[in-house]
């Protein structure tokens, strides 16, 4: 019997699911960020985004960081620092709620992912979720449901990821592709928000659309990530931990210093 995910649940709405990164490997400090968006009457986040690539975050980190997202009713997605089976696997088998791999250049690429994030018959998933559905109610049973229920996510931010995102978008078992914005601008020698970066980033989004699959994107604030939701996109973060501190501590210091926040520039960065 299959089970479900928040993230699951947001996807299948007519709802933007809205998440955030975390880039530090504090279980105390990602159940404090999700608490404080119990009272929201829109609802809080439906996912974290733990970051293992880029982030403060190895795979020691996942079991305990996975288990206090899933018992605040949010779904961890672990962003692994490569497309490799073994990595995957450790990420699932630690209750993650889905995956995310970067660079994902072509549909082979996107149908790899696939094959290592399902069991047989469907893909090649080595079997030991020992841990796998602590992160889920009570109950579950995971190894009915996983196929079904873990969400497959592959970033788009290359020039061939762009070029071949409609056959991407084709993979059966693929659910989500997610636009790294900054990296997207890096590796096509664009300038990032200029007209080009975002021909791209609208081609990826429609290529998801027609695909029937879900498009997602990073956001710098919440400003940027209202007006990506505007755009239709059906996941998308609004802001880092880092992000979040560094701001909050510097406009708190400017207070403190009479100094006030009005001339505070709209942040442009992770």
């Amino acid at each position: 019997m299959s089970f479900t995910t928040a993230i699951r649940d947001t996807l299948g709405s007519p709802s933007t699911a809205y998440g955030f990164w975390l880039t530090l490997p504090g279980a105390g400090v990602v159940k404090t960020i999700l608490r404080s968006t119990v009272g929201s009457p829109d609802g809080g986040f439906s996912w974290v985004l733990v970051d293992a690539e880029h982030g403060l975050i190895s795979d020691k980190d996942y079991y305990e960081l996975n288990n206090a997202i899933g018992s605040e009713g949010a779904s961890p997605i672990i962003r692994v620092p490569w497309a490799e089976e073994w990595m995957i696997k450790r990420a699932l088998d630690s209750g993650a709620h889905g995956i995310m791999t970067p660079m994902c250049h072509s549909a082979e690429d996107a149908a790899k992912v696939v094959k290592w994030c399902k069991y047989p018959p469907t893909g090649s998933r080595g079997y030991g979720p020992m841990f796998a559905a602590h992160s889920l109610p009570r109950g579950t049973n995971y190894d009915e449901g996983a196929d079904k229920a873990l969400t497959v996510v592959v970033q788009i931010e290359s020039r061939a990821g762009v070029e071949n995102v409609e056959e991407i978008a084709k993979v059966d078992g693929l659910d989500v592709l997610f636009i790294g914005p900054f990296d997207l601008a890096k590796q096509t020698g664009v300038v990032r928000g200029g007209e080009e970066h975002e021909a791209m980033i609208q081609r990826t989004l429609q290529a998801a659309k027609a695909a029937g699959k879900k498009a997602a994107i990073f956001c710098v604030d919440g400003a940027d990530a209202q007006k990506r939701a505007q755009q239709g996109f059906d996941m998308v973060s609004i802001i880092t931990d880092v992000g979040v501190l560094a701001q909050a501590m510097a406009q708190q210091l400017d207070i403190a210093k009479g100094k006030g926040i009005e001339g505070n520039k709209q942040r442009d960065g992770y």
